[in-house]
């Protein structure tokens, strides 16, 4: 895990507001069992990782799933690049259940789920992955990630103008509703 990560993980199970940007997969908070294990095993055939590490991050994604569904579960705010529910991962069985997970979640009373399109173009205001936490006292926090470091930002001056753009590229984006039909699209083989 990159540096800054457990300790993200730690506040994300408190949260009470999550709002996360990806970019080319699906986040760990909406990913299935297959999906993260297609992830993992690739992971380990490249040498990145060992099988040990392997079976460590898809066992962290299901103890940070569990945490959406805790008494009271956070409002999560999920804005995916295009590029994550395009690009296939694992066989068409797994990318399917993926992309229902993607739908069914948008379904939940706390969730809200938008696809950033392609065609925004420089509109799109993050070109890495963002994590933006609120927590219950309503202080700020951020994690960001590079190809090889992570950082968890608590300072809200820095926090705060992120927020901003997360909101600007909500407003850019596709709708709940036309997210979950391109997606819907997608199961069904077209494009």
């Amino acid at each position: 895990m990159l540096e800054g990560f457990p300790e993200y993980v730690g506040h994300e199970g408190r949260a009470a507001e999550i709002r996360l940007f990806e970019i080319g997969i699906i986040p760990g908070l909406l990913q299935t069992p297959e999906y993260a294990e297609v992830l993992a095993d690739s992971a380990v055939k490249r040498g990145a990782i060992t099988t040990e590490q392997a079976h460590e991050q898809v066992t962290l994604v299901a103890e940070r799933q569990a945490a959406l569904v805790r008494p009271s579960s956070p409002l999560v705010f999920v804005m995916l690049d295009e590029s994550c529910i395009r690009r296939p991962i694992g066989e068409p069985p797994v990318m399917d259940a993926q992309l229902e997970r993607l739908a069914e979640f948008a379904e939940l009373p706390n969730t809200v789920l938008q696809v950033a399109p392609y065609d925004m173009g420089a509109r799109r205001t993050f070109n890495l992955p963002l994590y933006i936490l609120t927590m219950p006292d309503r202080s700020l926090m951020s994690y960001a990630e590079s190809a090889h470091r992570g950082h968890l930002e608590r300072e809200s001056s820095f926090v705060l103008p992120l927020l901003a753009a997360y909101h600007q590229l909500q407003a850019e984006a596709c709708s709940q509703a036309a997210s979950v039909a391109m997606i819907n699209q997608l199961r069904k083989g077209t494009p």
